[in-house]
């Protein structure tokens, strides 16, 4: 496949757009819906819509959906809608959508071939980026692909993840049910009378966060979403336990991702409020975090979900950390909302990417039943698929299958024991340019604290969150301090590389759907990276200590479901600064003692507990780790893509 540029083209119905809400009539949508046609809209073959319609003699059309401003920059918004649907299904047809709704479309692009929109010179849509429209459209589907605002073709300025973004994209979803007015090129009203008005939304990492969001407001419309390695929180993304990631980071990514818009408009002013309201002098949750929290927040919560939720993540995704899914899965059980869950041994990556043939026969299947309520079964399959292992799948009806938890305590011989720990103190000096790689590998080492336990007798598989409890003493010249915990297996074994996100793109090349000369549906096949490493990095947590002075801390880590097997090490490793993580705010080489009496490892755990044996130990030397072994995070610059 390749890869291609878009046309810079000008939108020029942006002058002399702007129309009064009020002065076009809704059209009367909910009442058409009642009277559509009895036409058959899908053909099943095998239990799934197949495809039968025209994906070459398509309609693809752009519309430009008015909203109001919701930030203060620039009034009245325009979101532009980028649509291909059957033209065979006229406007009694009543077509379902599949809406990708993204800030990437002109700049960063999508997928992992990198796709860009493309218009020809009259700015009408020649290419939609990814597989959807090549695989759906020809089985009945139309696909909407959303300019979130502040980017591409839209107007305004994005947020990171509040207002203007969030309603930019619900403003789309209305007019797909006749509630908001859109205009085309020539700023002539356009009504979507062939739309059913049943919405489901899809997207990796920001695209997929978007889902979240308008799933968290509760539009009528939408139907289901399916979120991949996408954000629940913007303060799960940005901050772990009031430590930054990086400074001034909202701001920073809204630039970012107003790269190559085709509006001209000054967004400085908006910007630089986000620096003003992200508190990272704090790291605290504040409203402003409040408004960009999906699960709980002052505008969205999971308690205001009506769509089904299918979601999907990475267990080695370093980018959007895995408490963004496990979190929000979690706050979706309590308020009863449909889900399904697949968990992947991958990082930052679309299941299109890992799991092709088996990942495009699930979404079929999903959508079909979510969009056409077909009834194939979907429904009443084990709800959550985990890669626990390097290519061995488990199912479950429910994720953390958590039956037991295994205590570990520090011991000042460095040991981790089943009990309680010793009553002695240990002390470590912060070493603010200390790598990773450096802190769990072997060797004398004066800058962290590693406890070891004694060999597993049997595999053991660890779901959830570990938990770690310390007693840490600090008296930091700044006045605040911080702590950085890590949960590692030591021994050699086969493990997805962190090295491409644990993928490698091949030279062949696999087709899935139908094609035209501007938009092929042919794709570079993805396979796993693999290879053997000496230790793996099962669990990171970080923590603000505010003041100097004795703390007792509990740190959550991020979630994982995997298996150490026999024979192995677990090991704990503490340091203060993690440069390579979050941000530092003890430079100094600050002196931290650890209580040991008050300090323990809580490990959930599925399956019986292991033993632990005595053993030689197991931690390799730095130089015997590979690259891929460890990830390379690059926290300051990553963008949720």
């Amino acid at each position: 496949m390749k890869r291609t540029q878009t046309k810079h083209w000008r939108v020029a119905i942006l002058v002399g757009l702007v129309f009064t809400v009020g002065q076009t009539a809704f059209p009367a949508h909910t009442e058409a819906k009642a009277h559509s046609s009895a036409k058959q809209l899908y053909v099943l073959v095998n239990g799934v819509t197949a495809p039968v319609y025209n994906y070459t003699a398509a309609i693809r059309e752009s519309v430009w959906v008015q909203v109001a401003d919701f930030n203060g920059c620039g009034a009245p918004l325009l979101v532009a809608a980028d649509i291909i649907r059957p033209r065979e299904l006229d406007s009694t047809s009543k077509v379902p959508v599949i809406m990708v709704a993204s800030p990437y479309y002109l700049c960063l692009g999508r997928g992992n071939e990198l796709e860009l929109k493309q218009y020809d010179a009259d700015g009408n849509p020649t290419k939609f980026p990814l597989f959807y429209d090549n695989y759906f459209v020809p089985r009945g589907y139309a696909i909407v692909a959303v300019d979130m605002a502040g980017t591409a073709r839209s107007t305004g300025c994005s947020d990171q993840g509040a207002a203007s973004d969030l309603l930019s994209v619900k403003s789309v979803v209305d007019w797909l049910n006749g509630t908001a007015l859109a205009v085309d090129r020539n700023g002539n009203p356009v009504v979507a009378a062939w739309s059913s008005g049943t919405v489901g939304m899809i997207g990796k990492s920001y695209d997929g966060t978007l889902a979240n969001g308008l799933a968290a407001m509760g539009v009528p419309g939408l139907k289901t979403i399916v979120p991949i390695g996408a954000i629940s929180s913007w303060y799960d993304y940005d901050r772990y336990q009031n430590l930054p990631f990086s400074y001034d980071y909202p701001s920073y990514l809204s630039r970012y991702v107003a790269e190559n818009r085709l509006v001209d408009q000054n967004c400085e002013g908006c910007f630089a409020q986000l620096d003003l309201q992200d508190g990272d002098e704090t790291g605290a949750y504040t409203p402003f975090w409040a408004a960009r929290d999906y699960r709980d927040g002052l505008a969205t919560s999971a308690s205001q979900v009506k769509a089904s939720v299918f979601i999907i993540h990475g267990l080695q995704d370093d980018n959007v950390k895995t408490p963004n899914f496990a979190r929000w899965w979690k706050a979706l059980g309590d308020y009863h909302v449909e889900r399904k869950l697949w968990l992947t041994r991958v990082g930052h990556v679309d299941p299109f990417d890992s799991d092709r043939q088996l990942w495009v026969q699930t979404i079929h299947r999903w959508f079909d039943h979510q969009l056409f309520g077909i009834q194939n079964g979907i429904n009443r399959e084990p709800p959550v698929r985990i890669e626990n292992v390097p290519g061995h799948w488990v199912e479950a009806n429910d994720w953390p299958l958590r039956e037991h938890e295994v205590r570990l305590a520090p011991q000042a011989d460095g040991r981790l024991l089943l009990g309680q720990g010793s009553r002695e103190c240990l002390s470590w000096v912060n070493d603010p340019s200390q790598t990773e790689m450096t802190a769990v590998t072997a060797g004398q080492n004066p800058n962290r604290l590693l406890f070891t336990s004694g060999i597993l007798t049997r595999d053991l598989r660890i779901t959830g969150s570990p938990q770690i409890e310390l007693e840490v003493t600090h008296h930091a010249a700044s006045g605040v301090g911080q702590v950085g915990v890590a949960l590692v297996d030591y021994g050699d074994a086969e493990r997805v590389l962190s090295e491409g996100e644990g993928v490698l793109t091949t030279d062949t090349q696999s087709c899935w759907g139908e094609s035209t000369a501007a938009d092929d549906a042919c794709y570079f096949d993805v396979i796993r990276r693999t290879g053997h490493t000496p230790l793996q990095v099962l669990s990171r947590g970080w923590v603000r200590l505010d003041d100097p002075g004795t703390h007792r801390l509990t740190i959550d880590m991020v979630p994982n479901d995997i298996t150490v097997p026999a024979g192995h090490q677990l090991g704990m490793v503490l340091v203060a600064a993690s440069p390579e993580w979050v941000v530092t705010l003890d430079a100094a080489p600050t002196t931290y003692i650890l209580n040991l009496r008050n300090s323990l490892v809580r490990i959930p755990i599925v399956g019986p507990v292991s033993d632990f044996r005595p053993g030689a130990n197991q931690v390799p030397l730095r130089t015997m780790l590979a690259p891929g072994s460890l990830p390379d995070p690059h926290t300051a610059t990553r963008i949720p893509d």
